[in-house]
This record gives structure tokens, C-alpha cells and sequence, in this order.
């Protein structure tokens, strides 16, 4: 009956030992902010663009954006479309630019369909290829091309002007959009479409 009892205490005191170095979870630390999403009724993330948002049609339009989870602090969104195949001067830091988009409100929670040309009346700037409008997909016959939306949440409003548009202008402006927003990218989110004749 000893000889039980002492046997009892030894396994209880190996049990405890056991557990006290057992490794201990790290403490809960804040929730994690969830990323920034950007969704496209125009075509799937990854497929192709449709026909009417693209240069094969005479007047196209830019496709409808919307996005969400936007980060706490948010105070403007920035977008830019790209393509990723043609090389710049040969450099590895500059795609083809077609659309940059910027100012746009905090508060607003997507882009329509067919925006309008111009500086609009709730702040937001863009130039393009031609103009300052929206300069469609239109990539020769052959491979696809992969047209880059991506959207970044700024904790800033830009102070960069809108010029008259021109192919140096726009890399102009490009340069001095994405030079502005670093150090001030909250979130971003990228959407992906594939174009050619």
C-alpha cells in the first residue's frame, strides 16, 4: 500500500514537471486587419477582357470596380493600369502605362463602368495614353498581354496636378504618383486580365 502511494506521488510530480515545460501559446495580440479586396464585374480575375473594354471597339469604356475591407486610415485610393509585357527604356521598374487614376474619396467604395473623362467633380484625377480618360487594352495579334489593375489605399490625399496628357505626361504623372504614395500604402489589391486582337 506504501509502495502505491509513493509510486501515485511520483507520477503526479512527473505529470506537473511535464506540463510546466510544456510550451506555453504566445499571448492573443491584435486582430489582424484583413487584406483589401477589389472585385470586377467585367471579366474574371485572370481571364480575358471583353471586347468593350478594349481598343477593338470605337468607343470603349472602363470596366466597374468595386472594393472592400478597406483599411482603417484610409483617406484617398490610387489606380493604375498596366501592362506587363512591353519594357520601358529597358528598365525593370516600368511597363507599358495605360490609366492612373488618383484621389480618389476615401469614401467611395468602387469606380463605374464608363467613367467620365477629366477631373471629377469628387476629386478624383486620371490620365491616360490620349487624354485624361481611361486608355483602353489593345495589344497586337499573338500572345496575350496582361493588363494590371491595382488599387492601393493611401493614409493621404496626393498633391500631384493633372497635366496635359501626352505619353511623357502620363509616365510623368506615374513616376510622381507611385513616388508620392511611398510610405503611405495601407493596403493594396490587384486584379489581373488578359487581352489581344
Amino acid at each position: 500500500m506504501k509502495s502505491a502511494v509513493i509510486v501515485a506521488a511520483f507520477l503526479a510530480v512527473s505529470a506537473g514537471f511535464a506540463a510546466a515545460q510544456a510550451p506555453q501559446a504566445p499571448p492573443p495580440g491584435p486582430p489582424r486587419t484583413p487584406p483589401l479586396l477589389m472585385t470586377t464585374s467585367a471579366f474574371e480575375d485572370g481571364g480575358v477582357i471583353p471586347a468593350k473594354y478594349s481598343q477593338v471597339v470605337a468607343a470603349p469604356v472602363s470596366p466597374e470596380f468595386k472594393w472592400s475591407q478597406v483599411p482603417p486610415g484610409t483617406q484617398s485610393f490610387v489606380l493604375v493600369l498596366h501592362d506587363a509585357e512591353p519594357v520601358i527604356n529597358k528598365s525593370a521598374k516600368m511597363d507599358a502605362t495605360h490609366w492612373v487614376v488618383w484621389n480618389i474619396p476615401a469614401t467611395s467604395t468602387g469606380l463605374p463602368e464608363g467613367l467620365p473623362p477629366g477631373q471629377l467633380a469628387d476629386g478624383t484625377r486620371q490620365i491616360g495614353v490620349r487624354g485624361n480618360a481611361y486608355f483602353a487594352p489593345g495589344a497586337p495579334p499573338g500572345p496575350h498581354h496582361h493588363y494590371t489593375f491595382d488599387l492601393y489605399a493611401l493614409d493621404i490625399v496626393l498633391t500631384v496636378a493633372q497635366g496635359t496628357p501626352s505619353m511623357d505626361k502620363l509616365l510623368e504623372t506615374r513616376v510622381a504618383v507611385l513616388n508620392a504614395m511611398e510610405g503611405h500604402v495601407l493596403g493594396k489589391a490587384v486584379i489581373v486580365g488578359r487581352f489581344h486582337r
